[in-house]
């Protein structure tokens, strides 16, 4: 259950629209790496981690990208309102505008739409926590380029608070891994696993006889 509270989790104020920096912001929206896919992503996975620490990591994580995507939506919303038919057309918009208008719709900045099948959720522990490592440091990824890209400072402040966050987000997955890792044992553990392995490999583990 969640309580919505109704404002930002960082303010969003552009004063200049821009439908350019408007089409590379949007791939924070339904991109490979966006926000959408990760709210999707921890929020699925969850049901079937069997760690409860873990799973709430994952609800509060999950919970947090939803938030994410609603800041991407306010920014490209601000930078597209109001623009004149000339603007849009002379921007390269007028692709995304005939389809949608002004509305808000999932696609990356290459104009590929949202796709389920970037995110993972496979119900193996390990699998599950390494891909939410990996995806975290993506959407960072994206977030430096953005930032190389966009000089507009209404634009760049929330991109830079949505950035740190997904390196905070990096470092709890890790937690996570880790405290996985510990619960663990030879039997289950990926790197050396009896059941498949005929010849486990020398990293502390003891292979049953």
């Amino acid at each position: 259950m969640w309580n919505y509270e109704k404002r930002l989790q960082f303010p969003v104020n552009i004063k200049t629209p821009n439908a350019k920096i408007a089409q590379v912001i949007i791939s924070q929206f339904g991109g490979p790496d966006g926000e959408l896919a990760a709210s999707q992503r921890y929020l699925s996975q969850r049901y079937t981690m069997p760690y409860r620490e873990v799973a709430g990591c994952l609800t509060d994580i999950g919970t947090e990208e939803l938030a994410h995507m609603e800041m991407i939506c306010a920014i490209v919303y601000q930078l597209t309102k109001d623009l004149s038919m000339e603007e849009i057309q002379a921007s390269g918009f007028d692709k995304y505008y005939v389809d949608h208008t002004l509305a808000l719709w999932p696609q990356a900045a290459g104009g590929i739409p949202f796709n389920a099948c970037v995110f993972q959720s496979k119900g193996d522990v390990i699998t599950d926590l390494t891909e939410d490592m990996a995806a975290e440091q993506k959407a960072r990824s994206t977030y430096d380029n953005i930032l190389r890209l966009v000089k507009d400072p209404d634009v760049c402040e929330p991109i830079k608070f949505l950035r740190a966050r997904e390196i905070v987000h990096f470092q709890r997955f890790g937690e996570c891994l880790r405290l996985t890792q510990d619960k663990l044992d030879a039997k289950n553990f990926y790197v050396c696993n009896p059941e498949f392995d005929t010849n486990c490999p020398t990293m502390g583990c003891k292979r049953d006889k």
